[in-house]
């Protein structure tokens, strides 16, 4: 981890960010309720997912979401098995 007084860039921050918590929580399961849910043309999900004290903000790429058994619903009660990330283009 870096322990520099210097600024950071942006893609070394998110570079780092990324580390720790895919180092920290490779795979992980997260129970909460839909929202937001967003279908675009690209076949990938959008959502948050939340519960009382906090959300998520939650991306399902195509080749999962085609494997569903439900058509998921905001409002909708789930259990996700999730690995967490931070978008590093």
């Amino acid at each position: 981890m870096l322990t520099s007084s210097a600024p950071l860039s942006v893609s070394t921050l998110v570079r780092e960010v990324k580390a720790l918590l895919e180092g920290s929580f490779p795979l992980v399961l997260v129970e909460g309720e839909i929202s937001n849910l967003a279908r675009p043309g690209s076949g990938h999900l959008y959502f948050t997912l939340k519960d009382a004290g906090a959300q998520l903000r939650c991306a399902m790429f195509r080749n999962r979401a085609s494997l569903l058994r439900f058509r998921p619903q905001d409002g909708a009660h789930v259990l996700v098995r999730a690995r967490i990330t931070v978008y590093e283009p």
